[in-house]
């Protein structure tokens, strides 16, 4: 029996006025997934319990059976254990963004978010971007005072590790929830220990706005690196082995750091795909050959998809629905073909991790469809996968135990069934 996880970060969403009150995922042409929906089972699930943050740091801790009430110590963290960067007692991680903030002569506290990831920024532009930060004396100089790293990667996504750090009652705010919203208030603030972030956020403003690597940027018609922006704050992460839990080993094929540390602290192996980017121009023929290749090695394998989260983001409507469908004919279609064509019995589990709001072009965490489907059995329940689906199926009010729901062969179909059946009783009822 082979096992596949499939994540569409952000892939969920409420209905949108411009495609005539339907979401995206009733917009988008679905067939393989539909197919899996009409003989499976869908419900809708809790990722993201409340008061914990709205977005993939809790939600996909509970899809890899891990309670984030529980486990979650902040995002960075759980990057930090992807890039192998160890954290020692004391020292907390966060996120770094490169950011585009508003042009002007105003403060930077008067500036808009543009863009949480400098206009999608990535390889040598990026690094050419901090390293305009990390060889200007005055920031590296208040970096060494805050007992500060950076660390520099190919992308919008930095990583930050203080040293004999103290982050009790320090607000900081994710940039992507905010976007064209003024810096000001969102910045780290609670107590003075913030203003030390707050403070290299306003320094690294002044010094990349007029950089010649932003310059360059704006005559190019794209968004400058003119900032950046620290957040996920957290602390040294441990999860429970993967193997002692449900007995086997699998792997994670992500671009996504954060779906990798999880998998990593898991005990899962890291598998990087050359070309994936996170956005809607990632290498999907290389995520399904490497997702082929490892469900031939392993029994288990979660393949995730951040696009449609990063095109909600970034606005982009057409490219989210574009995303799942793409998810669907590049990715679920050709793997389940290759599974039957080689008579391997497999259960998928497949969902959004949370919903992405083209309203707000931020997370919300409240429940999302999931999809259960078993190759060796037809329910005969037909139906698609979409919201609405998820809302007639059974609720979920723990993300962490999907992959019960998964690995179970039997219990999770004939409860999950009588539940189903229930709750349409229940709204014929009504």
């Amino acid at each position: 029996m082979k096992y596949l996880l499939v994540i569409g970060d952000g892939m969920a969403d409420n209905p949108v006025p411009q495609l005539g009150g339907k979401t995206p995922l009733q917009a988008a042409s679905i067939p393989a997934i539909d197919r899996m929906a009409a003989r499976g089972l869908t419900g809708r699930v809790v990722n993201c319990p409340a008061p914990l943050p709205a977005g993939s740091e809790t939600a996909i801790l509970s899809i890899f059976g891990c309670d984030p009430r529980t486990y979650f110590t902040g995002r960075s963290p759980m990057e930090a254990a992807a890039a192998g960067i160890p954290l020692l007692p004391g020292d907390a991680a966060f996120r770094c963004n490169l950011v585009t903030l508003e042009d002007g002569d105003m403060p930077l506290e008067k500036k808009r978010i543009l863009s949480h990831s400098a206009g999608s920024i990535e390889g040598d532009a990026a690094l050419e971007a901090l390293r305009a930060l990390l060889d200007d004396p005055r920031f590296a100089g208040a970096l060494a005072k805050a007992e500060m790293e950076i660390h520099p990667f190919p992308a919008f996504r930095q990583l930050a590790v203080q040293h004999h750090s103290d982050i009790t009652g320090i607000r900081f705010t994710p940039p992507h929830d905010h976007l064209g919203e003024p810096a000001g208030p969102l910045l780290p603030a609670g107590n003075e220990r913030a203003e030390v972030f707050a403070g290299l956020m306003d320094l690294a403003h002044r010094i990349l706005d007029r950089h010649p690597a932003a310059e360059r940027r704006r005559r190019e018609g794209k968004m400058p690196a003119n900032g950046i922006w620290f957040w996920a704050e957290g602390t040294a992460a441990a999860l429970p082995s993967f193997r002692e839990q449900y007995g086997m080993d699998g792997a994670v094929i992500s671009a996504v750091p954060l779906c990798h540390g999880i998998g990593v602290l898991r005990g899962l192996e890291m598998v990087e795909v050359e070309g994936a980017t996170g956005e809607l121009d990632t290498n999907f023929p290389g995520k399904l050959e490497a997702a082929w290749r490892k469900l031939r090695e392993y029994d288990f394998v979660c393949l995730h998809l951040e696009a449609p989260d990063e095109c909600t983001h970034n606005g982009d409507l057409p490219g989210k629905i574009q995303a799942i469908q793409w998810l669907d004919s590049r990715l679920v279609a050709p793997l389940l073909a290759r599974l039957e064509e080689a008579g391997e019995d497999h259960r998928v589990l497949l969902l959004s991790d949370h919903k992405t709001l083209t309203a707000t072009r931020g997370h919300d965490g409240s429940p999302v469809p999931f999809l259960l489907y078993d190759s060796r059995r037809d329910t005969g329940r037909g139906g698609v996968y979409d919201e609405e689906a998820g809302e007639r199926g059974p609720l979920v009010e723990n993300g962490s135990v999907l992959l019960d729901m998964l690995f179970d062969q039997s219990r999770s179909f004939s409860f999950f069934f009588s539940q189903e059946k229930e709750c349409m009783q229940n709204m014929e009822e009504k």
